[in-house]
């Protein structure tokens, strides 16, 4: 672990801010306040009714994007602190990851970006960008535009998990096209260049990529475990021929073929083999205990093995920004790929089948065309007001798409049965 003077490894650039502001306090770091904005700010308590993977209402004990949020901050600060990062702009950058996904999680997004495909599309991770920069209120310029909660630039570029633009990204081994995944639209694009002054083209900084690998750990061993919990897989499935094929399959079909079947088949024989995979679940206490140690020690067992492969690629000392790359082993990768194939073969893909499914996509369609015709008086205030500035139709279809990005999948329920029926 290293210990010493957090910021330690970041340039006065790192600290810089679209809007300068006075230090108002000696006691805490630029990161230190970065990290309470972001606790303190409305998107980040919207995420309480918002769906991870199963909706918020489904089960008392399943995650909501809130709950995944603030896991994924704890494993990726411990994850930076042991290799040199400020802890605080990597939680920071976890805090703010999902901020931008809309209702009904990455269904929504999907009728979102359908909804947006002239005007930019829609991206989860490019609406936290436009979040933390344009829409969630905190400081504005002189002339009263907003910057968002007004950033340093080191944890705005630790929140860039894909700093590309659409169709910029890097090709894909499996379609031969450019990744569907961007972290920028066109209008948001010189605070974007302003964010990555100095970055290399298309390289996240280490910070980014320990919150890009604290949230695969995290969303893959807890659905897992949400999963086992409401009954929808039996812990069983590592063991068995036919449910290790599926799993197989899931992976090949939903993230492509970067761990043959082979290595996954490998990886479901070492957690089987490490006794970190529990044998049964009857739903007692005893059960639930075993079953939180297992991901306990899942989440060690990963975090620990990328820790390990960057210091022997690196060494020791204070690895930050641009001055390393984090190393997550192949094995680490797939085991991690097996318990996302999980999630996939017996929750997110057997879900796509549901009628509430296509409702839900629907609901937002709704919602978008019913809002751009009575648009500004349906929309919130602040929303009205970007509606009314908006240079031309496209740009009020972003504010639109803004507003129904910002709803719960509590209030946008709401929303439709007020202004749909």
């Amino acid at each position: 672990m290293v210990t010493g003077e957090v910021g330690v490894g970041y340039s006065p650039a790192d600290r810089e801010r679209l809007v300068p502001e006075p230090t108002k306090s000696r006691q805490r770091t630029a990161f230190e306040r970065d990290r309470a904005r972001l606790v303190h700010c409305s998107a980040l308590r919207r995420l309480g009714a918002k769906t991870q993977v199963l909706g918020p209402s489904s089960d008392d004990f399943v995650r909501t994007r809130l709950t995944h949020t603030l896991e994924v901050a704890q494993v990726g600060r411990e994850i930076g602190k042991a290799l040199g990062c400020d802890p605080d702009v990597v939680d920071t950058a976890c805090l703010a990851h999902d901020l931008g996904h809309p209702p009904f999680g990455h269904n929504g997004e999907r009728a979102l970006a359908a909804l947006a495909r002239d005007v930019g599309g829609f991206e989860g991770n490019a609406q936290t960008l436009r979040l933390l920069t344009r829409l969630e209120p905190k400081v504005t310029r002189p002339d009263g535009t907003s910057v968002g909660l007004n950033l340093t630039r080191a944890c705005l570029d630790a929140s860039v998990k894909y700093p590309w633009g659409f169709g910029e990204g890097p090709v894909s081994p499996v379609s031969g096209r450019p990744t569907h995944k961007f972290g920028v639209y066109p209008d948001d694009r010189p605070v974007f260049d302003w964010v990555r002054q100095g970055a290399p083209e298309r390289r996240k900084c280490l910070e980014a990529q320990v919150m890009d690998l604290a949230d695969d750990i995290s969303y893959s061993v807890h659905d897992v475990e949400d999963a086992v919990v409401g009954g929808r897989v039996d812990p069983v499935v590592l063991t068995q021929l036919q449910d290790r094929e599926r799993i197989a399959t899931a992976v090949a079909t939903w993230y492509g073929d970067q761990h043959g079947a082979d290595a996954l088949y490998a990886a479901m024989d070492r957690l089987v083999a490490a006794r970190l995979w529990p044998d049964g679940f009857d739903g007692s206490r005893r059960a639930l205990a075993m079953l939180k140690d297992a991901t306990s020690q899942l989440i060690g067992r990963f975090a620990k093995a990328a820790q390990r492969a960057t210091r022997a690629r690196y060494g020791p000392g204070r690895h930050t920004r641009y001055g390393a790359d984090l190393v997550v082993p192949d094995e680490t990768a797939a085991e991690i790929m097996v318990l996302k194939g999980i999630a996939v073969a017996y929750v997110m893909a057997p879900r796509e089948l549901e009628p509430l499914y296509t409702v839900q996509r629907q609901m937002l369609t709704d919602l978008v065309e019913v809002l751009s015709d009575r648009a500004p008086l349906a929309l919130e205030p602040p929303f009205a007001a970007d509606w009314r500035t908006a240079a031309d139709a496209a740009a009020r279809l972003r504010v639109v798409i803004d507003q129904v990005a910002a709803l719960t999948d509590v209030s946008a329920a709401d929303w439709h049965a007020r202004l749909v029926g």
